[in-house]
């Protein structure tokens, strides 16, 4: 044999030897610890919203008081991207069936590439303030949850946002309470978008 087949003897059996022994793949030790676990780019998820929908809230007014009495409101809710970036803004206003209710809001959306995850935050333009914490989260498919604890007539609560991307013409979002530790949750204000 000469010596270039000698030096590449060691080889061929470093590899036969790798080839047999048992492995463990990477995804099976990630999924011991989630954190290694790629991470899905959430960035396009609030895409689906971009643009000028009709809005109809129904609103539970009396909240976490086992209240049934909702107030309904029809009007608008156009979303936009900021300067082209994965942020999006809302202009919302709505006006009660009883043309005596009106709500004005609006809502800055934005996207974390490091932890992956949505804050949403309210802005109240009148007073040049952003509502604090935001809700923070993100999307499973069509669906988006997103939390904050806050204080709410004295009491901590949790607050959840869940977003709907039912298809291209319709969407929904719902705001719940919860006063226990998210063991319940009272559905208090529904937003159904059409176009």
């Amino acid at each position: 044999m000469t010596k270039a087949r000698y030096a590449i003897l060691p080889l061929i059996v470093v590899i036969a030897t790798l080839s047999i022994l048992p492995t463990t793949s990477l995804s099976a030790q990630n999924a011991d610890n989630p954190a290694l676990l790629p991470q899905r780019d959430g960035s396009h998820d609030f895409d689906f919203i971009i643009g000028d929908w009709q809005a109809h809230v129904r609103r539970l007014p009396d909240r976490l008081n086992n209240s049934n009495v909702w107030v309904e409101y029809d009007g608008i809710s156009n979303h936009k991207k900021l300067l082209d970036s994965n942020a999006n803004f809302e202009e919302f206003e709505v006006t009660g069936t009883d043309k005596k209710l009106h709500i004005k809001a609006q809502t800055l959306r934005l996207y974390n590439p490091t932890s992956h995850q949505w804050s949403i935050y309210l802005v109240d333009l009148d007073n040049g303030t952003l509502s604090l914490p935001p809700v923070v989260g993100g999307f499973t498919g069509n669906r988006g949850e997103f939390f904050d604890q806050e204080e709410y007539k004295g009491r901590a609560i949790l607050v959840r946002y869940v977003w709907l991307n039912i298809s291209p013409k319709s969407a929904r979002m719902e705001q719940s309470f919860s006063p226990d530790g998210g063991k319940t949750w009272e559905v208090n204000w529904i937003c159904e978008l059409s176009r």
